[in-house]
């Protein structure tokens, strides 16, 4: 079964994203940047959704640290924010791989998980 880890400080994002997926994959979820670093290291997910707006370490530094470890360097990370698209871009020229806009729609995320698992 494929592993998405979901990185959000809000627990009702965390919770759209679980509900929507469990069952066909492994939905592992994270509060912060600091907690998605570790869980991605010790579960190795094969999909990464990283929120940009978190207390503590945000996902522009958490993107910068994942890229440096050699085994998550391949993960594909989608950015999540509720910020323009333009916050987006600058997630993706740092290193993520595509962005979704909130509000989250399952239909959108659906299509993340197709075009980044299949």
């Amino acid at each position: 079964m494929k592993k998405i880890l979901v990185i959000d400080d809000v627990a009702g994002n965390r919770d759209i994203f679980t509900s929507l997926l469990e069952g066909d994959y492994l939905v592992l979820e994270a509060e912060d940047g600091r907690q998605g670093l570790e869980v991605a290291e010790a579960e190795q997910p094969d999909l990464i959704f990283l929120d940009l707006s978190m207390r503590g370490m945000g996902g522009l530094e958490m993107i910068s640290r994942l890229r440096k470890h050699a085994t998550l360097y391949p993960v594909p990370v989608v950015a999540v924010t509720a910020h323009s698209a333009f916050s987006a871009k600058k997630a993706v020229d740092s290193g993520c791989n595509d962005y979704l806009l909130k509000p989250l729609a399952p239909n959108k995320i659906m299509e993340k998980i197709e075009k980044w698992l299949d």
